[in-house]
């Protein structure tokens, strides 16, 4: 019997130098995968070089869902003589390491081996190299790595044969003759280890026939999905990891849907560009990173004072300044929060499920238009990246309202009422002038230095806040209603904190612990104090150094969350990582040093 067939659950790794393909194998592993019946998770972190560190790409295939980052590796395919060492730290005596014998030659060489590793029966050797070469070249190893993996798994050959014609049909007869060539070896090359080392590999997952026909979609996917949805039109951006794939999203489906993209010179030209669509009626995002975020913070005033709705989407990565491009972070909720000079009111979202990225977004542009206001929706690194497979996206809930007036003569802009709220006119609509100005102004639109004036302005901008928060989303509760600890998480911590709760409450169904996952950041929803005063003890993760969130809570709650865990190296929380801190927080572990954990494994 393989020392995997007792598995439900596989992690499989891909791990090579950039350049080497790994997101090709990944795209036909991925489909090939879901089309066999198995639920799939994928995630990738890489390093931000056009060539040379290590890339990798977590696979976690199951006969049940999984949407979360773990840990442990089951399988290693290492497609670079770095692949190991990089990865040394995850390795276990149970991960069957697979790889060219040029690229585990290194690891052999160095002595490491017995380090990273005590079951040297788990080092497999198979000729990735010699058999890209004799197809024509090692540009062909990626697509032999995939048919190999795709055999270990029980992927019915004509599946693979079909993801790699609709692949590569485009490129040419002969380099698709060729792929499947390559596709064909991987396959002869994985049989044959089968065959040889049957005690080793031996993989009996089920799969479903339903998931064959459910999406498989990333958080970049959903969101864009949440963008159409909401009626978007107007896009303008500058691209910036990891928000250009937002980027690419919808102005790859510009034409479709009637959506006109600018990329734009910088990011303070498309943010202004952004609102100047949103002015003129159409319904506007602009999408980019911590740091060119950091150069459109005045125009988030000049959104504030002219009271033009906009989405502001930041795609969330380590600071300060560029810090780490392609890594993940949650280090920007400040920076939504306090951006821009003056005080008006503001919504933050952020979505931590696919459902979730693709309702709130939605919601971003409804409630941007209804309160005349920027509504951000904040993401990260490891959200976008994420693939799973889910049955749909809720389709039912999507309801667009229009909050556009048409003018008349006597029109005033910035017309103050009982909630502040004023008609939204645009220019061409009617017969009304339609008068705005980045200074303090009357109700006219007109530049003004009256003070009493400019404190009624600040009143009725700052009056919407009490009807924002009527329209606040209430966090998700996963667990007990009458638990006595709580967890709370936000974003893209939601998968991981859920799969360890979840585990944990398996073994012990009497635990009295939830999960509280807050998708609003700003304003609370009315229910957050309510669920925090009924825990006993309360514990928050959050992928930074400092726990903006919690100190959020404490100050517009007045309620501190002492235990704090804060992982802040540019990876995500994995199951393991969560799963160990909550048997520390509940005292099935002994720890002294729990507050204020920094994780940096």
């Amino acid at each position: 019997m393989g020392f995997l067939s007792e598995k439900e659950d596989i992690s499989l790794v891909l791990c090579g130098e950039a350049g080497q393909g790994i997101q090709t194998v990944e795209a036909i592993l991925a489909q090939a995968i879901k089309q066999s019946g198995y639920h799939i998770f994928s995630t990738k972190e890489y390093m931000s070089r056009v060539r040379g560190g290590q890339n990798s790409t977590e696979i976690r295939v199951s006969s049940h869902r999984v949407a979360s980052y773990v840990n442990r590796i089951d399988i290693l395919l290492a497609l670079s003589s770095g692949a190991i060492k990089h990865l040394k730290d995850r390795i276990s005596d149970d991960t069957l390491i697979i790889g060219d014998p040029e690229h585990l030659k290194t690891v052999k060489e160095e002595g490491l081996l017995g380090k990273i590793t005590q079951n040297t029966d788990n080092f497999i050797e198979i000729p990735l190299m010699e058999t890209a070469q004799d197809i024509g070249g090692l540009i062909f190893t990626n697509v032999i790595a995939a048919g190999f993996i795709s055999r270990i798994l029980n992927i019915p050959k004509e599946i693979f044969d079909g993801l790699i014609s609709d692949m590569f049909t485009r490129k040419g007869s002969q380099i698709l003759e060729n792929d499947l060539k390559a596709g064909e070896a991987g396959y002869r090359i994985g049989h044959e280890l089968m065959e040889s080392k049957s005690e080793l590999i031996q993989i009996s997952l089920s799969g479903q026939s339903k998931v064959r026909d459910e999406l498989l979609i990333n958080g970049t996917d959903a969101i864009g999905f949440g963008c159409l949805a909401g009626n978007c039109k107007f896009m303008s951006s500058y691209p910036m990891t990891p928000s250009t794939p937002l980027q690419r999203f919808l102005a790859g489906n510009a034409h479709e849907f009637e959506l006109v993209y600018e990329q734009a010179e910088d990011e303070i030209a498309a943010i202004n560009i952004a609102l100047g669509a949103s002015y003129a009626g159409a319904r506007s995002i602009v999408a980019t990173s911590g740091s060119g975020f950091a150069l459109m913070e005045e125009a988030v005033g000049l959104a504030g004072m002219i009271e033009t709705p906009l989405v502001i989407y930041i795609a969330q990565r380590p600071g300060p300044a560029v810090g780490l491009p392609t890594r993940t972070s949650q280090e920007d909720l400040n920076l939504a929060l306090y951006s821009g000079p003056g005080e008006f009111p503001r919504i933050i979202f952020a979505p931590g499920k696919l459902e979730d990225a693709f309702i709130l977004t939605q919601k971003a542009f409804n409630l941007a238009e209804k309160y005349q206001i920027p509504v951000f929706v904040l993401s990260d690194q490891y959200f976008v990246d994420c693939y799973y497979n889910l049955p749909s996206l809720p389709l039912e809930d999507v309801k667009n309202e229009d909050y556009l007036v048409k003018t008349t003569p006597e029109y005033q802009r910035y017309l103050i009422t009982h909630d502040g709220i004023t008609p939204r006119g645009i220019p061409g609509y009617g017969d009304g002038l339609v008068v705005v100005d980045s200074d303090e102004h009357d109700e006219e639109g007109h530049i003004t230095e009256n003070l009493n004036i400019r404190t009624k302005m600040v009143d009725k901008r700052l009056k919407k806040i009490k009807q924002i928060k009527k329209d606040a989303i209430s966090p998700e509760l996963v667990g007990p209603e009458d638990y006595q600890e709580l967890v709370v998480g936000w974003g893209s911590t939601y998968w991981p904190i859920r799969e360890a709760l979840e585990n944990i409450l398996e073994s012990d169904k009497e635990k009295k612990i939830s999960f509280l996952h807050m998708k609003q950041l700003y304003p609370f929803h009315k229910s957050v104090v309510e669920y925090l005063e009924r825990a006993e003890d309360v514990i928050i993760f959050e992928n930074n150094a400092q726990g903006q969130l919690a100190n959020l809570i404490k100050l517009e709650t007045g309620l501190e969350i002492q235990e704090k865990v804060l992982k802040y190296n540019g990876m995500p929380f994995s199951v393991e990582e969560v799963e160990e801190n909550l048997k520390k927080f509940m005292g099935l572990e002994n720890d002294d040093t729990l507050s204020v954990r920094e994780v940096s494994s």
